[in-house]
């Protein structure tokens, strides 16, 4: 009115009221945009945390993986091997952080899909070998990312029953071939009673036979018991020069008989560890195998010596030799190189078996060298008795309360 208006009216006042909520509106903007702006960046820290520690093993896992005596590994969703035994690698699970084998993809594969745990028998090429392993994994979700696969390594004890098989198939025939004699000399020995003649031969026969029987029995019995774990319950500081002598003393007679000279070395007056009775059969199944094999008129030598903390017993023989295509079979049970010619001296096939598993009992082992019509000779190596080791566990056990 008289061309005076409002305040609203104003065209001064209006113009300002604009010009001040325009800033603060901006204002207000910026800080709810810088608002929103943390929030999102807060939100994707909180998720990448949280992915960053669903990427991460459970604690302790790692440390378990790695002081496990089996094969065991833990692979990520690309299949990428986060964590392992030492096992795993010395079998050749894992190459470069990657499972080698197809299989064990698709087994890790599998447990993936279907969220449950899963079990696979696999017969798989060792590594840079031509060899093939036999183990049983199992596969199971580990979180939500991880998959972990453990095994069993049955490639020794898949190896032990097939020798026990073949062991006992050996048995059965090595036993039907003297029984079945026994039983027909017998019946000879009944239908030739009114014979004396025939009576005295095949006697003699069924002697030879019943002989053969019993050795065999005798070094089954033997082999047996070598594999039991207390083999060495009467482990004792034994002298070298006394178990070979007896050994010699053991085959005199049947090397007299055709004219072999058993030549012995000097004493040497060393010692090892060991049960004296099971050293002295390994030393003397070496010595009859060699008189057996070697022609009449012949000589067998027994040396003895120190090497690098061994003591090495070495029989050597002038008889037939074995075929190098043989050398690493002869320690087999069973095994002959000349079948027909060793059940002909009166062999069981077992004597060297038995020679390898007392040797190795003793922590030594059992060599040979041998060429065809010049001879061979079988080497014993034995740990050294240390003087004062013994001596100390001797006044240990003195020490001890009875």
């Amino acid at each position: 009115m008289n061309g005076v208006g409002t305040a609203c009216d104003h065209p001064y006042t209006d113009g300002m009221d604009n010009a001040w909520l325009v800033p603060l509106s901006m204002l207000l903007g910026g800080v709810f945009g810088a608002g929103v702006v943390v929030l999102i960046i807060t939100a994707e820290r909180t998720a990448r945390a949280a992915d960053v520690a669903e990427r991460t093993l459970p604690d302790g896992v790692a440390a378990v993986i790695a002081t496990m005596h089996n094969p065991a590994v833990v692979v990520d969703p690309s299949n990428t091997v986060v964590a392992a035994s030492p096992q795993a690698l010395t079998v050749g699970l894992v190459v470069r952080r990657k499972l080698v084998h197809r299989e064990l993809v698709d087994l890790v594969d599998r447990v993936r899909r279907s969220g449950e745990m899963s079990a696979e028998d696999l017969e798989l090429p060792r590594r840079n070998s031509d060899q093939i392993g036999y183990l049983s994994f199992r596969a199971a979700q580990l979180g939500n990312r991880y998959v972990l696969v453990t095994a069993d390594d049955l490639t020794e004890t898949r190896r032990i029953d097939e020798v026990r098989r073949d062991f006992v198939a050996n048995i059965s025939h090595e036993l039907k071939t003297p029984i079945g004699a026994i039983g027909l000399l017998s019946e000879t020995l009944v239908a030739a009673a009114d014979e004396p003649q025939h009576v005295r031969k095949f006697a003699a026969q069924l002697v030879t036979e019943s002989e053969r029987l019993a050795a065999l029995t005798k070094d089954i019995i033997e082999l047996s018991r070598l594999q039991s774990v207390d083999t060495l319950e009467n482990s004792e500081e034994t002298s070298i020069d006394r178990i070979v002598q007896a050994a010699v003393d053991a085959n005199e007679i049947v090397a007299r008989a055709r004219d072999i000279e058993l030549v012995r070395a000097k004493k040497s007056k060393l010692r090892v560890m060991g049960d004296p009775a099971l050293l002295q059969i390994a030393v003397s199944n070496l010595i009859a195998n060699a008189v057996k094999y070697s022609p009449d008129h012949t000589r067998v030598g027994v040396g003895v010596r120190s090497t690098k903390g061994f003591v090495e017993i070495a029989v050597t023989d002038q008889g037939v030799g074995i075929p190098e295509a043989d050398l690493d079979r002869v320690f087999e049970r069973f095994y002959r190189v000349d079948p027909a010619r060793s059940r002909a001296t009166g062999g069981t096939g077992l004597g060297l078996a038995i020679v390898k598993h007392v040797v190795g009992n003793h922590g030594g082992d059992v060599r040979v060298w041998s060429q065809p019509g010049k001879g061979s000779t079988f080497t014993i190596r034995l740990p050294e008795a240390d003087p004062e080791l013994t001596t100390a566990l001797e006044e240990q056990l003195e020490e001890q309360p009875s």
